[in-house]
């Protein structure tokens, strides 16, 4: 069976290259109930109202919850059959007529019959309505297929897309096929993981994957092949590449170097993200007896990318639009730059944290559709969260956007991490600290936090130097500050800085108040240290709590899994008369807890005692003695001089004996 799907099937099915929204799933075929509901799909998907390029409508697979019910059900050949001449011959009762794609599918060993349905050039188009009087202007609003004329503006948004091709699906006709590098298109077809890359003749591709048009009696590129497959795009398009300029200040200071990247759209883009990673500084910062380490990034890659990607994405490239995508970087902050500003629809009140996106027309529905199955763009109007979440994890100032009252331009500002602008003032601090001048480096550091209240590291160095003058309450002020000027992700490093001093000053009953408080969001590493803060105050329940919330971040770091197991024993005795069921749960996962502390790189005495906190529990779980005799000689092995050991396995005996 001849593959005519450009988009992989695998991918097709988990919705993974193509918004759900964009894929209707039909697990029978019947023509009386499920055709009429088809047509009027491919109706919908025809008329692209948001200019989406289409959809998929996938037959012989079930649906539940929004996701495609795997394996399928299937259909039998003769229904496919069926369902093909079933569908040409009523796609004929649209108004414009309209032909879509289908093709005959094997996911595993089933049937199914995929029908693809791409954008009219000939919209809007009419379909037939359940009344059988005249048809509807049927079009998609998120995953259902509505009648625009019962939607208030719809219809009238329509009818103003009659005849707007828009830019990139439009044919080129000052250009040649040949001008489409059938190499560059097989690439993308591998990488897409398509079956058209089985077919030999490459016009056959181009036309199947819709990248040519007929114009004036023959064949023409359109726009989006000539830009993602051509050689060079600017022999048509001025602005089609991506310029690169890092400056040594702000925009008066001298440019350090240059760089304009050209060539296909998604070459240019994986070349310039791969300099973009190679500028990016990492920090990482030893933690005292830790495998792990605690660390962040002057830009986080998937804000970066992400930005990027929309800049190509939603761009203008016709000829009014000489200017290229803009990435300025300066010391404190990376400035991407396109043209024009974002479409008609779209506010300055849409690009802040947690708004919620209107769903206007895209301007370039292909260039899209091939971005995002190439895993470069992110699904329709999820990009945008992804910066704020990953600039908020990476501890970095929120990302802000901007656009001039005449949409000439649209501009994406990523601050630099804090900490990136605050390292020089550290190793200058250090310096004079180490000739003596200790006043000079605690006035570097208050100047260089006074400009920068969100940098966690200057506000924790301040808090440590304050400790060292027993000037409790300035350190406090330092934390106030923080929360009132700094990121929320810096906020739980810098009050864990002052709890740690609270604790080493012996005021517990102040530290144990600011445990309580909670000023920001805490992640990862953070949370692991919090968490031990709260077991040197004799919190159990507060630190099991951050221990939980650490996540992933606990499962490569030896003391703190097990610190984490010596609570849930610790709630496991507190919960051992009043909830049996709890207290055995509490120590089936310690005992897991401490296996893995055994199988990481830790000191000796690391592992010593996560064998003996292993042989107590395997003692309260009631295992056999012997499992409980075991876990103790490898303590002992490894601790010989160790007496506890050695008393509290014949105290066990003794016990166990009675």
């Amino acid at each position: 069976m001849a593959n005519i799907l450009q988009i992989n099937l695998d991918d097709l099915l988990h919705c993974r290259s193509v918004e759900s929204a964009r894929v209707e799933f039909k697990e029978s075929w019947n023509p009386e109930s499920t055709g009429p509901q088809v047509l009027r799909t491919i109706c919908a998907f025809a008329n692209d109202l948001q200019n989406l390029n289409g959809g998929y409508i996938v037959i012989g697979v079930g649906e539940e919850g929004g996701h495609a019910v795997l394996p399928p059900s299937g259909l039998a050949p003769e229904k496919v059959e069926a369902a093909q001449k079933w569908i040409r011959g009523n796609c004929q009762r649209l108004d414009p007529p309209y032909s879509p794609i289908l093709s005959p599918e094997t996911f595993g060993d089933r049937l199914i019959l995929v029908v693809r349905v791409a954008a009219s050039d000939m919209r809007p188009h009419r379909g037939p309505s359940a009344d059988h009087k005249r048809g509807r202007y049927w079009v998609r609003l998120g995953a259902e297929t509505v009648d625009a004329e019962q939607r208030g503006d719809m219809l009238r948004s329509l009818i103003e897309q009659t005849n707007r091709v828009p830019w990139d699906d439009r044919a080129a006709r000052d250009a040649e096929v040949e001008d489409i590098r059938e190499a560059k298109v097989r690439e993308y077809l591998r990488d897409v993981r398509s079956g058209l890359l089985e077919e030999s003749d490459h016009r056959a591709i181009y036309r199947r994957m819709r990248i040519t048009a007929r114009a004036n009696g023959h064949e023409v590129p359109k726009n989006a092949g000539l830009l993602l497959f051509s050689a060079d795009p600017t022999r048509w398009f001025r602005g089609a590449t991506i310029e690169v300029v890092q400056f040594a200040a702000d925009r008066a200071g001298d440019v350090q170097e240059e760089h304009v990247f050209r060539g296909g759209l998604a070459d240019q883009l994986r070349d310039c993200l791969n300099h973009l990673e190679n500028l990016s500084t990492s920090h990482l910062q030893k933690r005292p007896d830790r495998s792990q380490v605690r660390g962040w990034v002057s830009y986080p890659l998937p804000a970066l990318r992400e930005t990027l990607v929309n800049a190509a994405y939603h761009r203008g490239y016709d000829v009014d639009q000489p200017e290229p995508v803009k990435v300025y970087l300066y010391p404190g902050r990376v400035e991407v730059i396109s043209y024009p500003g974002p479409v008609a629809g779209i506010e300055p009140s849409h690009l802040v944290a947690g708004a919620q996106m209107t769903p206007v027309p895209a301007r370039n529905r292909r260039i899209g559709e091939f971005l995002k199955e190439l895993g470069l763009a992110e699904g329709r109007l999820t990009g945008l969260p992804k910066v704020f979440r990953t600039m908020e994890e990476n501890g970095s100032p929120p990302p802000s956007f901007d656009f001039d009252e005449e949409r000439t331009y649209f501009r994406a500002t990523l601050p630099a991490h804090p900490e990136y602008v605050a390292l020089s003032t550290l190793r200058d601090a250090a310096h004079l600290r180490a000739v003596g001048e200790t006043e000079e480096a605690l006035r570097r550091i208050e100047a260089a936090w006074e400009s920068n209240p969100a940098s966690a590291v200057l506000a924790s160095e301040m808090i440590r130097s304050y400790a060292g003058r027993d000037e409790i309450e300035r350190a406090e002020d330092v934390l106030a500050t923080c929360v009132k000027r700094g990121a929320a992700g810096a906020i739980p490093h810098v009050r864990n800085a002052l709890i740690d001093l609270l604790v080493n000053t012996g005021e517990e009953d102040r530290a144990r108040r600011l445990l309580q408080r909670r000023d920001g969001p805490v992640f990862g590493q953070d949370a692991i240290d919090t968490a031990i803060l709260a077991r040197r105050l004799r919190e159990p329940e507060a630190a099991h709590r951050y221990f939980e919330r650490a996540g992933e971040a606990v499962d490569g770091d030896p003391r703190a899994l097990h610190e984490f197991a010596q609570t849930k024993m610790y709630l496991a005795g507190k919960v051992r008369m009043k909830r049996r069921s709890l207290n055995r749960r509490f120590l089936n996962e310690a005992r897991s807890l401490l296996e893995r502390v055994i199988q990481l790189d830790a000191s000796p005495t690391r592992h010593a005692w996560a064998w003996r906190d292993l042989a107590r529990t395997r003692n309260w779980l009631r295992l056999p003695l012997r499992e409980v005799e075991d876990a103790y000689a490898k303590a002992m092995s490894l601790l010989p001089d160790e007496r506890r050991f050695v008393e509290e396995l014949a105290q066990l005996r003794r016990f166990r004996r009675r």
